[in-house]
């Protein structure tokens, strides 16, 4: 059995890297009798090669650190708190880095991981002061994050960002969304920005076109979302979105 159940994780891992759906794994024959099992669907085996991968993960530097801020954000999966890298713990680190745009995604409790979960679980959502009715963008400089409320309430959870570096800096205030299109073009810097929602000038929220957690890169005043989030503001904002920006990024 235990040789079937190792070429059954050999054929999951290859129904995932072929994309194929649907596929069957196959079994060698015992005793003469071919062996048919279920379908192997791509839930199923993405599953068995996140295991497969989480059993082998190194344990970071920020270990017990990064368990203790996954454990308080919730909704990465059962995490122990003890320093001590487990499957579990691993692939909790894995799917939070994976959701972060954070590299590589191979569940090392490093510094940008670290960091990342720190900024976030020190959050206030509170402490954006949003109107008591409609959308509220909202971006803490401090914590270079950012989130979204609807009367009142958060709406779209926090996420991380990056803002102006030095000799740049977003400015703070309540502001208004003034311009969006799907790919706006940037004459200073030539680079197309992604779902671009202008809120002041010629600064707004966009897609980044670098590395996010390439801090000391910074933006030229924009606020830079991962991909995925700048394509959720975009389908949320509106011409006249009220957007407040407050904090000081550090170093700015």
């Amino acid at each position: 059995m235990k040789r079937v159940t190792a070429r059954l994780v050999t054929a999951a891992m290859a129904t995932v890297v072929g994309g194929g759906l649907g596929a069957f794994a196959l079994a060698p024959a015992g005793a003469g009798a071919a062996v048919r099992t279920a379908p192997v669907t791509a839930t199923a085996a993405t599953t068995v090669v996140t295991k497969a991968a989480a059993a082998s993960c190194a344990t970071g530097k920020y270990q017990k650190q990064v368990e203790g801020y996954l454990k308080q954000l919730g909704g990465y999966g059962t995490v122990t708190v003890d320093g001590k890298q487990s499957a579990a713990d691993c692939a909790a680190i894995i799917k939070f880095q994976k959701r972060f745009g954070i590299q590589p995604a191979k569940g090392l409790a490093g510094p940008t991981t670290y960091d990342v979960a720190k900024r976030l679980a020190a959050t206030k959502t509170a402490a954006c002061k949003p109107k008591k009715k409609g959308i509220t963008f909202c971006v803490d400089l401090t914590h270079q994050t950012t989130w979204v409320m609807k009367n009142g309430k958060v709406y779209v959870k926090p996420t991380v960002t990056r803002t102006g570096m030095k000799g740049y800096r977003t400015p703070a205030g309540t502001f208004s969304i003034n311009k969006r299109t799907k790919k706006e073009w940037s004459d200073p810097y030539e680079v197309w920005l992604p779902y671009w929602q202008r809120f002041i000038g010629g600064r707004g929220f966009h897609q980044t076109t670098t590395y996010i957690h390439d801090k000391w890169r910074g933006s030229h005043g924009c606020v830079n979302l991962l991909e995925q989030d700048a394509k959720k503001y975009y389908s949320i904002g509106k011409y006249g979105s009220t957007v407040k920006v407050f904090g000081r990024r550090p170093g700015t």
